[in-house]
């Protein structure tokens, strides 16, 4: 064979390779993975949730935080309803209005939370004991105070509702500055039960709202403080 047509074979042999590897590559490109937008619904909800897990972690102390704060919420809520029909004056209708309306509002933001984390959300009229992290919720309580069995730090007994439910006027200002230092002083008791627990509050949202509940109601301890020193003060001297 002449060396003319061994080099004309060898040609037409390069060229049909070079065909067959451009017809091949769109082939390749069809096994390329599925991006994660066009994944089936499921397993894009499942990838989903473990990334939102390694975002923002959560444990079972803050869970129980969560949940127990929508309990005690919903009872410092109670005694606020109570301010209009009990002769409250303007500076405590003031207060018992600015806490219901900001502990309405975290209520919700607080079910939101446990909803998105597939947790039950309590419906916020059901004021709880709480357990939180295995540590005992009733802390600072009176053991031989049966009447206080089940609640939660700061929370009023039910005598001590009942009591404030039977005040009028200046009595009931009194009471209900009394005791909603209390119960503040309660929620704080709360905040440092769930820092103290080993891998909460670390969840973005946890850390600030915990945060927030503890600078907040501290003020508010404060100027409650204030209210009763001045109102007691101006009872003495009339």
């Amino acid at each position: 064979m002449s060396p003319s047509r061994i080099a004309g074979i060898a040609t037409i042999l390069a060229t049909v390779a070079l065909a067959s590897v451009s017809t091949a590559h769109p082939a390749v490109a069809q096994t390329t993975a599925i991006p994660s937008a066009d994944m089936p619904g499921e397993a894009a909800a499942r990838a989903k949730a473990r990334t939102d897990s390694a975002r923002y972690p959560y444990t079972k102390a803050d869970i129980d935080f969560m949940t127990g704060m929508i309990g005690h919420h919903s009872q410092a809520i109670v005694m606020a309803d109570m301010a209009p029909t009990h002769g409250a004056s303007a500076s405590v209708l003031t207060l018992a209005e600015r806490i219901k309306n900001a502990q309405q509002a975290e209520i919700r933001t607080m079910q939101q939370w446990l909803v998105d984390r597939n947790q039950p959300a309590p419906d916020g009229h059901s004021p709880m004991k709480m357990d939180m992290a295995g540590a005992d919720m009733n802390m600072g309580m009176d053991r031989s105070d049966t009447s206080r069995v089940g609640l939660m730090p700061g929370m009023l007994t039910p005598a001590q509702l009942k009591q404030l439910d039977a005040a009028r006027g200046p009595d009931f200002d009194r009471l209900f500055l009394t005791f909603m230092i209390q119960h503040h002083t309660g929620a704080l008791t709360m905040v440092r039960t769930l820092f103290d627990s080993y891998g909460a509050a670390q969840d973005q949202y946890m850390f600030k709202y915990a945060s927030d509940v503890n600078v907040d109601q501290t003020t508010e301890i404060a100027r409650m403080k204030r209210m009763l020193v001045a109102m007691l003060f101006t009872n003495g001297s009339q």
